[in-house]
């Protein structure tokens, strides 16, 4: 398969001791606010671990917001606010403005600033795995499934978290619709990517594989679209990787559709059709330049030079000769001025999110252990805050390079 994806660095977050000295009365509470700071520890180490597999990364972060869940629930199942739900302050930085973090007191942010990450690497999961030339059918499977998980958290959070939080979400800032919307749709059309890999090595029908490239194509402008209206300092460089893959696969789009069109002998028709491919084509490999140099958050890399992109261009290139070899020889149609009207709708292959939700209280929340939180015992110069001075610094991922790295590193 060895596709190429872009992806933008993880959020970094400030140390979380929950200590609550005198707040947590009793071994119980104590226990709990042990086992918070230690899966939280665990979760983030995970993040940057390539060793790291779904199912390690389910049980970390089952563990982890399962204990959370009890800051945030009532027990009871009522409406109400959970009393601890404002009790500590969470620092958290964003994908796109570096090292920038914004701080809230409220464990609603900490549920989905973790759980954006948490989406962030099953796309990181999923990328590395795709980009190796040897992969099988099963891990084909995993980076599918993989991309469907993260667009089911990014939705989940979106949906039902982000507008529980009290401070409003800042513009341009990961937790706004315009961006998560935008992550939704890229781990849509990547999964697409998949399906369109698997339907050109079974040889299946050119015009399923000419819609599927269609419909993979529209989710990528839609994406861009999405960010348009953004700060372009931060969002230059996503937006390239989007606006080249949209020419990408309308390319193959009209590669496949000119395919269609020659089995059912409009040869003229289809050489437009491949001079269309062919004209998207030329566009996408100008904006993969432009993207290996533009300056931005995310992956280094020169993807014109990829495997995938390079097999793309033989396959336009010889369609292209073909059907003007079987014009010459065959058909003598005329070559229509304007390309085909794309208007395909592909029946099969479409890919939507996994719906996603977060665990259960965890078992060791009872209204005992809850009662023995005292919020009366709480230090008047409230310690739980981070001081102004701390440092949020940023986690080292291996598919990520620092900016300044002339290298090519493909994520």
């Amino acid at each position: 398969m060895t596709h190429w994806f872009h992806r933008n660095p993880l959020k970094a977050t400030a140390p979380v001791t929950f200590n609550f000295y005198g707040v947590a009365s009793s071994p119980a509470a104590t226990k709990i606010c042990n086992d918070l700071r230690s899966s939280r520890v665990r979760l983030l180490e995970l993040f940057t671990d390539l060793s790291c597999n779904p199912e390690m990364m389910k049980n970390a972060t089952d563990l982890y917001f399962s204990l959370l869940q009890g800051f945030i629930v009532s027990l009871d199942n009522s409406s109400q606010d959970c009393k601890l739900r404002y009790i500590q302050n969470f620092k958290w930085t964003d994908t796109l403005q570096g090292q920038v973090p914004s701080a809230q007191q409220d464990a609603v942010f900490e549920l989905v600033s973790m759980g954006f990450n948490v989406a962030l690497w099953y796309t990181k999961y999923a990328s590395r795995l795709a980009g190796k030339e040897d992969i099988t059918e099963d891990e084909a499977k995993d980076v599918h499934r993989s991309l469907k998980i993260a667009a089911g958290i990014f939705k989940h959070l979106k949906d039902s978290h982000i507008p529980k939080l009290i401070t409003p979400v800042e513009k341009g800032r990961d937790l706004e619709a315009r961006l998560i919307d935008s992550y939704i749709i890229q781990c849509q059309a990547e999964a697409q990517e998949v399906t369109i890999a698997r339907a050109i090595e079974l040889k299946h029908n050119p015009g399923l594989i000419a819609a599927l490239a269609y419909e993979t194509a529209n989710f990528y402008q839609k994406a861009d679209q999405m960010l348009s209206s953004l700060d372009p300092a931060y969002t230059i460089k996503w937006r390239k990787y989007l606006q080249l893959k949209a020419c990408f696969y309308m390319a193959y789009s009209y590669c496949y559709h000119g395919q269609t069109l020659l089995a059912s002998d409009k040869c003229g028709e289809a050489i437009r059709s491949l001079q269309e491919s062919e004209k998207f084509f030329v566009k996408a490999e100008a904006l993969c330049k432009e993207y290996g140099e533009t300056k931005g958050p995310g992956t280094t890399a020169k993807p014109s030079g990829h495997l995938f992109f390079r097999k793309l261009g033989s396959l336009v290139k010889n369609t292209l000769e073909k059907c003007q070899r079987e014009n010459g020889f065959i058909y003598f149609q005329k070559v229509p001025p304007e390309a085909p009207q794309l208007e395909l709708k592909a029946n099969y292959g479409l890919v939507e999110p996994i719906l996603f939700e977060f665990p259960a209280l965890h078992a060791h929340w009872t209204p005992e252990t809850l009662a023995a939180f005292d919020l009366t015992k709480r230090p008047k110069d409230d310690s739980a805050k981070p001081k102004p001075e701390e440092e949020v610094k940023p986690l080292k991922e291996p598919d990520i390079k620092p900016q300044k790295d002339s290298g090519c590193q493909i994520s």
